[in-house]
């Protein structure tokens, strides 16, 4: 990787050897703050743009190995994302000698957990609650924590996990560093930065009104109900070998489309609330091997998981949340390359449709 950062060779090596060729801006912008000094710092950019590896560098380069103590802790507002940044950044720390990630999330035993942090654990990246819970326990120590992450912040916020945020931050020293990253920044969470970050926090300007990957084509086509089914055979026929994901509203939603993909001879998963933990990572395991060509998913899969090389998103049904447009089509284009986001809207979608343009400045294609 072509970089003028202080990176250290151990790190860069392993850059290089997951074919990171060149930094994002994302990148570029929080390692030119975060790797000469320790200070908090706000990065805004879109779903895609590499967040992860924009604090993960800096966060690795201030480990004390020869610390047994928790240094460093990453929030996430979901299960998934703590699997994912997790394995990103154990993948990241292969070169460093004994640096220990532990991620933690609800729905594991909690006993289970309160084992593995009797080891050496440096990094720990968790949900909100369940770290409180082990806090509360004795379990976990963050006394000597340098480093506070959080990730997704709009959705931490939006998922109501800012109380437990903040009683973790009071289990910290008064030294600590805040680092927030998210695809976008609302009044509320806004007021929170001011209140908790210091004042003179750097900000990164990646992300300004057009919060959207701009390799993102968007495609809509205007149809009735009944017609969706045609058509999205027709559009996946067109796409040849091409994987996907087709977002849907509801359970009962992904569980019909899959069936009429299945019928046709389309090999899919399904991925929705009900699911257990287990069953959601099997299904996301099978379709990183390759066992699938296409994932069928309500807005759990749109925030928090990486999934490789996806060429485009269906939304079979327009999201009730239009933030959630951002982090649906987000899934694809990622790491520079680009994808396509297609729509399926219905007559009385036209207004909805419209809003999201307005408020999210995208121009659509209409087919």
């Amino acid at each position: 990787m072509k970089t003028s950062h202080a990176i250290l060779p151990s790190i860069l090596k392993r850059l290089e050897e997951l074919n990171y060729t060149q930094p994002t801006p994302i990148q570029e912008h929080a390692w030119k703050y975060l790797i000469p000094k320790h200070q908090d710092y706000v990065g805004q950019a879109h779903t895609g743009s590499g967040k992860t590896i924009a604090y993960g560098v800096p966060l690795l380069q201030r480990i004390d190995a020869k610390d047994r103590d928790v240094q460093a802790v990453v929030l996430v507002p979901t299960r998934e994302l703590v699997n994912q940044t997790a394995k990103t950044l154990f993948k990241l720390s292969k070169h460093i000698d004994k640096v220990f990630i532990e991620g933690i999330l609800g729905g594991e035993q909690i006993e289970v957990q309160q084992a593995r942090l009797r080891r050496p654990t440096h990094i720990i990246v968790a949900t909100p609650g369940r770290l409180w819970e082990l806090i509360q326990l004795k379990a976990v120590k963050l006394d000597r924590v340098k480093t506070i992450v959080l990730d997704e912040a709009d959705e931490l916020y939006a998922k109501g996990f800012m109380k437990e945020v903040d009683k973790i931050l009071g289990a910290t020293n008064d030294f600590h560093k805040k680092w927030l990253f998210s695809a976008t920044i609302h009044g509320e969470l806004t007021g929170w930065i001011r209140k908790q970050l210091s004042t003179d926090a750097p900000k990164a300007s990646i992300a300004t009104k057009k919060v959207m990957n701009p390799k993102i084509e968007h495609q809509y086509l205007e149809c009735l109900k009944d017609e969706k089914p045609a058509m999205l055979i027709e559009f996946l026929s067109s796409q040849g070998k091409a994987r996907g994901i087709i977002f849907c509203r509801t359970k009962g939603d992904v569980q019909f489309v899959s069936k009429l993909l299945q019928s046709n001879d389309y090999k899919t998963a399904e991925i929705f609330g009900e699911l257990n933990m287990k069953e959601r990572e099997k299904a996301i395991r099978m379709f990183h091997n390759q066992a699938f060509q296409y994932i069928v998913a309500t807005d759990i899969a749109a925030r928090g998981i990486d999934f490789d090389s996806l060429s485009f998103v269906v939304h079979y049904q327009l999201p009730d949340d239009p933030d959630y447009y951002t982090h649906r089509s987000g899934r694809t284009a990622r790491a520079g390359k680009r994808g396509i986001s297609l729509s399926f809207v219905e007559p009385v979608e036209r207004k909805k449709l419209r809003y999201i343009q307005e408020l999210l400045d995208v121009d659509f294609i209409q087919l």
